[in-house]
């Protein structure tokens, strides 16, 4: 069902992104490691999900593993593969393989993550290629004490001995993924082996009306196609929020009632990440409140803190920039500044 508010598994649940999958299977055919990348609730868990459901993987959560304790370690990444015990006995039955996982069976410190990666490499022998998904995978740089080293060294070994592993890594924060990675730095562990990279998009004005006009077809109900349009233009294309609408609008049957719940639920989902936000520095809310409020160049960003009394730095502010581009919670086009995401935009300018 399209006004589902939990992530799809099955690709006839997903809509208009045939695209994606067929670059995926492509990018998995050329590359070892794939990255998955576009902004919040775009589907790019969806769309990975989907396609483990039809191919040989498991998922890791890093964004859910990070909140539990606020770093990782490698009895963390053991312990979460070692949940997927499940998955993996499915896998082995399904292509008739007898192999003993030697790491389900025993306490993370008597193994290692690279004996892991290669028991899980033999199932890909068998099954023609497996899958290691890590989403929002720049939480991985708050592995271990080097800033995730060790892992990259990890992947850089996977990369380069394991023919039958693909790593797939899914993120959010586009630039801090690839600053973690760090492919093109000659001191990355990473160095010269290149990813696959499939951009997850938010969906067009006449996607997105199509999208809403299927989901309420779907639900057996007719909708004024003006309401669809008023819907679209108030949340643009980010199917995350086209969902959130579609099932408030099937619950309150008036449109007015139904938008006002979507940023209310908005608000009140965008408050915890903007609360993390603010643990790295209060400036980031502050920043973002200013180019909702249309001071969205750097010199009006400046005197728009400054009249609020915070006397930044140039430098400073130019860094504290720079990170929301690559958390991709901002872009910038002909030095002017935008929220990725325009329902972000809103809740900021209407806290209440």
């Amino acid at each position: 069902m399209l006004f589902d508010l939990r992530p799809k598994r099955r690709r006839e649940e997903i809509f208009d992104r045939e695209k994606e999958f067929k670059e995926i299977e492509q990018s998995l055919s050329s590359y070892p490691m794939v990255l998955i990348l576009g902004i919040r609730r775009v589907g790019k868990s969806s769309i990975l999900q989907a396609y483990l459901n039809e191919n040989p993987g498991i998922l890791i959560d890093c964004r859910e593993l990070y909140a539990e304790s606020g770093h990782l370690t490698k009895d963390d990444l053991i312990r979460e593969l070692q949940s997927k015990a499940g998955t993996l006995r499915r896998i082995t039955s399904k292509f008739k393989i007898s192999l003993n996982l030697r790491f389900l069976n025993i306490e993370p410190r008597e193994t290692s993550l690279r004996e892991v990666f290669k028991e899980l490499d033999r199932i890909g022998r068998e099954t023609g290629k497996f899958i290691i998904a890590f989403d929002e995978a720049q939480y991985l740089r708050f592995y271990g004490s080097r800033g995730g080293k060790e892992l990259l060294a990890l992947f850089a070994y996977a990369y380069d001995n394991l023919p039958n592993l693909r790593l797939v890594l899914t993120g959010s924060e586009i630039g801090l993924l690839h600053d973690f990675l760090d492919i093109t730095n000659y001191e990355s562990p990473l160095y010269g082996r290149p990813a696959g990279e499939i951009i997850v998009e938010p969906f067009n004005r006449e996607t997105s009306f199509e999208f809403l006009k299927s989901g309420f077809e779907e639900a057996g109900i007719n909708v004024d196609e003006k309401e669809i349009e008023s819907a679209v233009e108030l949340l643009d294309g980010v199917p995350g929020w086209l969902v959130t609408f579609g099932v408030e609008y099937l619950r309150e049957k008036d449109f007015e009632k139904a938008i006002q719940r979507t940023f209310e639920i908005a608000r009140g989902l965008l408050m915890g990440e903007l609360k993390e936000l603010r643990g790295r520095s209060p400036r980031y809310i502050e920043i973002l409140k200013a180019i909702a409020l249309g001071y969205n160049r750097w010199s009006l960003i400046r005197d728009y803190l400054r009249v609020r009394g915070d006397r930044i730095p140039d430098p400073r502010l130019y860094a504290l920039i720079e990170n929301l581009k690559k958390m991709s919670w901002i872009s910038e086009e002909n030095e002017t500044y935008r929220i990725t995401d325009p329902v972000v935009a809103t809740v900021l300018k209407n806290p209440k």
